[in-house]
């Protein structure tokens, strides 16, 4: 089977989501070798020759100063990881836990670690192999790394903790041993290396950035979906508008919505209505949508810089022998720009409510009130409370949008005094990109069922391509129905590998 070969360079997100998802394996690249090879000879040298070096040589945080005898190096990186793998909570999923480790494997291929090649060759075996430690989610302040995860993490490598196995949760030594591997022994500064960096929070970024470039373009749909139900204009996406204004996001939206609109007879039906302008929330999709395009855009130039640093401490300079204290570790470029991103998506959700809103609220829509027929309105609630469980999600998105990044809290007796807590900015945002998927599964609900009642009229080429698709899993609602099923395989449609690409085929590209 070919291997993807890594570098500490050439790992993008999208193909790091790719390795996962497809399980393919991975590799060093020659030079990542050498480099790694490199970086450890020094270490060796200066272990020889009895030198005092943070972490290598010593003790860690406020046991900076205490010199440790040259026998107990290797127990000093064994005590570091199973007394660093503190983490509480649920676990977390797995897929984030195979991020990490290659996000882990990444930054050491740079070479800067001075861990062995060993030690990287065991992690790339562990990787291919499947191995998914159990990871609690809770427990990292995002500085100094996420200690307490790729502690977690760490402690799979050497035989201690704990490790899935079909399905189960059972002993890491158990797992090595069924996968004919042994428990690794760390050599000096190599539990340092493993535990300093920011791989937990940089793994749910990879995983939320990836998902936001289809968000984005789901919100596009379900906003132009709206559109149509509502009878909504498209003056407002003209393509000259936006230039006065040329944020890109915004340019791109407005073109989205207009690829997607095109041919619409829905909107030919009501041209001459009279109606002046429509309600912020459909008028400003482009600036909406658009500006949460942009902020996706910065957030995945940070986070692309951050999968390909080296982020442990100290870093080893081979080529000119030196080793630097410094910093590497903290969370801070990652915890504003996954409070960035948070708050963007959230502003996804609130728009999209504010459409189902209008859907189901029948002196705003010229709509059957709750998109019930009349007939049988008062007996049936219809859509009513659909709308109600967008709300509630929107409002918990508000609460999980306070940033973590605003906060700190020192550690370690003060020496680590300033922590980033982007740990906990990104499984927020993780979060929050989950509700904002439900809240759009609701809006798309509620727009087909809005556009049934201007039957014979049709969408646009992109809206009927959405509204096709999802009626062949989601069927009109006549009569009340259990709620939550429609609600979950509305989730299910645009959660498909296809239902964008399918709306693509017929709108054309969107952005």
């Amino acid at each position: 089977m070919e291997k993807v070969l890594l570098n500490g360079e050439n790992l993008t997100i999208p193909l790091a989501k790719k390795i996962v998802d497809k399980n393919l394996a991975i590799g060093l690249s020659p030079s990542a070798k050498q480099n790694i090879k490199r970086s450890r000879d020094v270490i060796e040298k200066w272990i020889k020759a009895g030198e005092v070096i943070y972490g290598v040589t010593t003790g860690f945080g406020e046991f900076k100063d205490v010199k440790i005898p040259k026998k107990d190096l290797e127990q000093l990186q064994h005590n570091l990881i199973i007394s660093h793998a503190a983490g509480v909570g649920e676990a977390l999923p797995k897929n984030i836990v195979r991020l990490m480790l290659l996000l882990r494997i990444n930054s050491l291929a740079k070479g800067f670690s001075g861990v062995r090649l060993e030690l990287v060759d065991q992690l790339i075996k562990i990787f291919n192999l499947g191995i998914v430690p159990y990871i609690p989610s809770q427990g990292s302040v995002g500085s100094s790394g996420d200690l307490a995860p790729l502690a977690h993490l760490a402690a799979t490598i050497i035989g201690e903790g704990h490790a899935y196995y079909n399905g189960s949760v059972i002993l890491s030594k158990e797992v090595l041993s069924k996968s004919c591997l042994k428990p690794f022994k760390l050599g000096a500064k190599e539990g340092l290396a493993m535990i300093n960096g920011t791989q937990m929070m940089t793994a749910f970024a990879v995983e939320i950035l990836n998902r936001s470039v289809r968000l984005s373009k789901l919100a596009d749909i379900a906003g132009a979906l709206s559109v149509e139900a509502l009878r909504g204009s498209d003056n407002a996406f003209k393509d000259a508008l936006q230039k006065v204004r040329p944020h890109k996001g915004q340019i791109n939206t407005a073109s989205n919505l207009r690829k997607l609109l095109k041919g619409s007879k829905i909107r030919l039906s009501h041209v001459d209505c009279g109606k002046v302008q429509d309600a912020y929330s459909l008028r400003c999709i482009p600036q909406v949508h658009g500006a949460v395009k942009d902020t996706i855009e910065h957030v995945w130039k940070v986070i692309e810089t951050e999968v390909n640093s080296a982020t442990d401490n100290p870093l080893i300079f081979a080529k000119t022998t030196d080793h630097i204290e410094g910093g590497n570790f903290h969370g801070e470029p990652v915890a504003l720009v996954m409070d960035f991103l948070k708050i963007a998506l959230s502003e996804l959700g609130n728009i999209s409510e504010r459409r189902t809103a209008r859907l189901v609220d029948g002196s705003l829509s010229g709509l059957p009130r709750f998109l019930t027929p009349e007939t049988h309105a008062g007996l049936n609630s219809g859509l009513m409370i659909a709308q109600y469980t967008a709300a509630s999600l929107v409002s918990e998105n508000k609460v999980l949008c306070h940033p973590a990044s605003v906060d700190s809290i020192p550690t370690s007796a003060n020496q680590e005094d300033h922590n980033s807590l982007g740990s906990i900015a990104a499984r927020k945002c993780f979060e929050v990109l989950n509700n904002t998927e439900k809240i759009l599964a609701i809006e798309i609900l509620c727009s087909c069922q809005g556009i049934d009642f201007l039957k014979p009229l049709k969408p646009g080429a992109g809206t009927r391509a959405a509204y096709t698709q999802f009626r062949k899993r989601v069927k009109h609602i006549s009569y009340d129905v259990l709620m939550h099923e429609y609600i979950q395989s509305a989730c299910d449609v645009i959660y498909s590998d296809t239902f964008v690409s399918n709306v693509e085929s017929k709108s054309g590209k969107l952005h």
